[in-house]
């Protein structure tokens, strides 16, 4: 098993695409098989595989996610990192820490219009881990 750690600086609210940075990283290993694992290592951010040619499909997902689980909502008691602490957590709960996705012959057997995401939660900007983990098939 090949794995390393990507290092995402965000700036706060948002999604940023991943697939450029994980598809070096398969490039560099050479392999022709397998499966890629990516992980985020975090409470408050979330990965997704979405659209990645139209950047409105993310702002709607933004602004669908924003009325299902708004900030500040009183309803929620963990609010230590300020309003939009408790619902990022939330947020990361709905969606997913991780994508598991086929290699074939040495990329990412992705659709035309399928990228990897991280999705920020949270307003603030942090530095987020994201592990890529490989297995050769």
């Amino acid at each position: 098993m090949k794995t390393e750690t990507l290092q995402i600086q965000t700036r706060g609210r948002g999604c940023y695409n991943l697939t450029h940075q994980v598809g070096q990283l398969l490039d560099g290993w050479g392999l022709s098989s397998g499966l890629c694992n990516v992980f985020i290592r975090h409470t408050s951010a979330s990965l997704m595989l979405c659209e990645n040619a139209d950047p409105a499909v993310l702002r709607d997902l933004e602004r669908f996610m924003s009325r299902l689980v708004p900030d500040g909502d009183p309803l929620f008691e963990h609010d230590q990192e300020g309003p939009d602490d408790m619902p990022a957590h939330v947020r990361s709960v709905l969606t997913q820490s991780d994508i598991t996705l086929p290699i074939v012959e040495g990329r990412l057997d992705l659709g035309t219009w399928q990228g990897i995401f991280l999705w920020e939660h949270r307003h603030t900007g942090h530095a987020r881990q994201v592990r890529i983990s490989v297995l050769e098939g």
